[in-house]
């Protein structure tokens, strides 16, 4: 067979991605993006990750290296220090062999690689072979900053400061911070793997992050002093739920496939009148809370969708039904249906920074309820800075009581604040819909980083 041209031949993007749902989710969805614009994509994940995968898009093709846990994967690990560690190890040699092998061919040779911020061992592997690399960051650009500023120092840690004052940032307090700067004399490497992002950040060709120009104007145009091959290319959510250019492109590609019985049920419902609750795959909260939660949904006015995971269904009260004309308890739902059905009136969330950019890319007030990492950020952003929620208050236990959280969901849902949440909450949409479109700023950002690629 004759063998392509340098010309006719496609770039080939190499997209290494976190083996977790929130980080493969929206590297998946970039993956396509970059397809649509004639770019040949092979996505990577971890062995064990790549097993309990249901499906990619047939356009992408799949590849996998070992994180040193192939049968178990990170719960395999006895501390998420050793994980990290033997995945560097073992990851960065089977990347590289990956990319060997890749490199044989004319064909497969890899242009690029796109690699999730925490694998900065994946930059120095490319850099070896010669290839460009791409940084993808998957949390927002206050997030990144706060990291990314006690990474050099200038954030004391362990904290000692009842303030927080950051180059471009509102003040934050210490319980605005990440998590992980609160636990870090108990578990320190958990700090240092989102500090560890930025060590060698400035060698990458390209700094991709999944949020929109308008979210953060003044700290992007801060970074790209420093950065200057910084770009924001999100929201990286499915098209049909943004731009509606391509209606197939309905999920990310990678979720279990299910039926959706919950959207049936909102189907009956009138316009603005459910309370969607849902705290992600990882949140795990406490039976008291989980109890607390119950007892205001159950004693509220107002309809209720409640994703509660499998494994958290022994924290329900014992006499609470899963099931009424009135509230609906279901293990599983597609999101972003649920948030972009009518009868959604605002969204009770842990406010991952996924879960955040879809309620915002559809037009939906939220109560925040965060429980660890970013999440608390997050909400300080959602309820001060976008101004499109409430983070409903907790007791000296952490524990967000019932009567709290039913005055926040009355706010919402019956008074004049939840008309100015949910205005606001519309303009982001508008903002976010209008940075994915053809000229906007993400897409013109995509076009720029593929016609790199060709050159």
């Amino acid at each position: 067979m004759e063998k392509k041209s340098i010309a006719t031949r496609r770039a080939h993007c190499l997209v290494l991605a976190y083996p977790a749902y929130g980080h493969i989710n929206p590297m998946l969805q970039l993956s396509k993006v970059l397809v649509r614009e004639g770019v040949r994509v092979t996505f990577v994940t971890t062995i064990f990750y790549a097993n309990i995968v249901q499906k990619v898009p047939p356009a992408i093709a799949l590849q996998t290296i070992s994180d040193g846990f192939d049968e178990v994967g990170y719960t395999g690990a006895a501390s998420h220090k050793e994980y990290t560690e033997k995945f560097c190890e073992v990851g960065s040699l089977t990347f590289a062999e990956l990319l060997e092998k890749l490199g044989r061919s004319e064909d497969d040779r890899v242009d690029c690689v796109i690699y999730n911020s925490f694998f900065p061992w994946a930059l120095d592997v490319a850099k070896r072979f010669g290839i460009a690399a791409a940084t993808y960051l998957t949390q927002n650009m206050t997030v990144n900053s706060i990291y990314y500023h006690a990474q050099l120092g200038k954030l004391q840690v362990p904290l000692t400061q009842h303030e927080i004052s950051l180059p471009t940032l509102p003040i934050l307090q210490p319980q605005d911070l990440p998590t992980f700067f609160l636990t870090y004399e108990k578990q320190p490497s958990l700090l240092h793997l989102l500090m560890d992002q930025f060590s060698n950040i400035d060698k990458a060709d390209w700094i991709l992050c999944n949020t929109l120009y308008d979210m953060d104007k003044e700290i992007v145009d801060w970074f790209m002093e420093i950065w200057p091959k910084f770009r924001c290319i999100g929201p990286n959510i499915p098209s049909f739920f943004l731009d509606e250019q391509y209606e197939d492109d309905k999920d990310y590609g990678v979720t279990e496939l299910k039926r959706d019985e919950c959207i049936e049920w909102l189907d009956d419902k009138p316009k603005d009148s459910v309370v969607y609750v849902s705290f992600g795959s990882i949140a795990s909260f406490e039976k008291e809370q989980m109890e607390e939660i119950a007892c205001c949904l159950k004693e509220c006015s107002h309809y209720f969708l409640w994703v509660v995971r499998k494994s958290e269904e022994a924290n329900l009260p014992k006499d609470f039904e899963k099931k009424t004309e009135k509230g609906f308890v279901v293990t599983w739902c597609s999101q972003l249906k649920v948030l972009a059905h009518e009868a959604i009136g605002c969204f009770v969330t842990h406010c991952g920074w996924n879960s955040t950019l879809e309620t915002l890319s559809l037009g939906v007030p939220t109560i925040a309820i965060p429980f660890w990492s970013d999440q608390s950020t997050n909400a300080k952003l959602m309820e001060d800075v976008w101004k499109m929620g409430i983070r409903a208050p907790f007791d000296e236990k952490k524990v967000v009581r019932r009567e709290a959280l039913k005055h926040c969901i009355r706010e919402i849902m019956e008074n004049e604040k939840g008309n100015e949440l949910k205005n606001n909450a519309n303009q982001w949409r508008t903002l976010a819909v209008k940075a994915v479109k053809s000229g906007g700023s993400s897409h013109k950002n995509i076009l720029e980083f593929v016609n790199s690629l060709f050159h």
